[in-house]
């Protein structure tokens, strides 16, 4: 218990450096290049991660890949869009965004996630939810080319679209005189990826103790899953929901859902070569209950996004649909 709460202490401790490094990161190198660089770099640890747990062929991990990365999906598009919707319509009584750079973003995601995810489920050349070697090669190419093609729009085909409205010139314009120097940038740098290490790594070490509470609440294995998920997400919810308190809605928008695409584009890849190199079979189908939280969460998703204005209203919709998936894992 008290090396569980040691473990929890540190956890925090790590996931508030990251934010704060990777705010000076984003200071220097501006938007949307910082919550760009926090997306990726959070994303290739997470990948390393799911990566050790795929090879070491324990009893359930040909899943890990679906499990985790839908549960990513569901983390940033209800968790933590909702609760960034709320605050920000708290503070401020709407939150405003471009609703154009953000549904580049969001159509991206749901193509990616229905190759990745959906498509598995009905294919016929395989007996369960899973691709042949040709159809996952096809497919991880796909999600590789979906996830450039994002980071290309975002940051030189259509960088306006993804910047976040400025409702303040003269602050905005004092806050850009001052920007952290080259050397004290690179060092954060450093010290970003250090302590994101260190989140997932606290977060592998945290696991047995989190299984074991699993178990004994008498909850689906895949519980574990989110559960990581969420300690793994822990830097890119704290600066979503301080962009979002600032009224910089569009970046909490950039990080949430790239953060998702990022995870599809860049996790499907890397297991994809796993998956041939070493002759692991990969679950990837979801079931019909995830393909229903699938589904309702990307139209809902939809509806916040195409009028550039959000309420608490829809704040709270995200977060009821969020709660609903957590609910529904523990007790299927």
């Amino acid at each position: 218990m008290m090396t569980t709460l040691i473990l929890t202490m540190v956890l925090i401790g790590t996931v508030l450096a990251s934010v704060y490094f990777a705010e000076i990161i984003a200071h220097r190198v501006g938007q949307p290049y910082g919550t760009l660089i926090l997306a990726i770099a959070v994303t290739v640890i997470e990948v390393a991660l799911i990566a050790s747990i795929l090879l070491s062929r324990a009893p359930g991990s040909e899943a890990i890949v679906r499990d985790s990365i839908f549960a990513t999906i569901m983390i940033v598009c209800n968790g933590i869009v909702g609760v960034c919707l709320l605050i920000g319509a708290i503070k401020h009584r709407e939150t405003i965004f471009k609703a154009d750079g953000t549904n580049i973003t969001l159509g991206l995601l749901i193509t990616s996630s229905t190759l990745a995810f959906v498509l598995p489920t009905y294919t016929t050349s395989t007996p369960g939810p899973n691709y042949t070697v040709e159809q996952l090669r096809g497919a991880a190419v796909a999600c590789l080319a979906l996830y450039l093609t994002y980071v290309y729009a975002q940051t030189v085909r259509h960088k306006n679209m993804f910047l976040a409205p400025i409702f303040n010139q003269a602050e905005e314009d004092s806050h850009a005189h001052i920007k952290p120097s080259n050397k004290r940038t690179f060092f954060s740098a450093i010290a970003m990826l250090i302590s994101l290490t260190a989140v997932v790594l606290i977060a592998k070490k945290l696991a047995p103790q989190i299984e074991e509470g699993v178990h004994a609440m008498g909850a689906p294995h895949a519980v574990v899953g989110i559960l990581i998920a969420c300690l793994v997400l822990l830097p890119e919810s704290f600066t979503a929901i301080r962009q979002a308190m600032d009224n910089k809605m569009q970046n909490s928008f950039n990080l949430a859902l790239g953060s998702g695409l990022a995870s599809v584009g860049l996790t499907i890849p890397v297991v994809a070569v796993l998956s041939v190199v070493f002759d692991i079979t990969l679950t990837l189908g979801l079931d019909a209950k995830s393909l229903i939280f699938l589904m309702l969460t990307f139209i809902l998703s939809i509806m916040t996004i195409s009028m550039g204005r959000a309420t608490f209203a829809q704040g709270v919709m995200h977060i009821v649909v969020f709660l609903a998936y957590i609910r529904l894992s523990i007790s299927p």
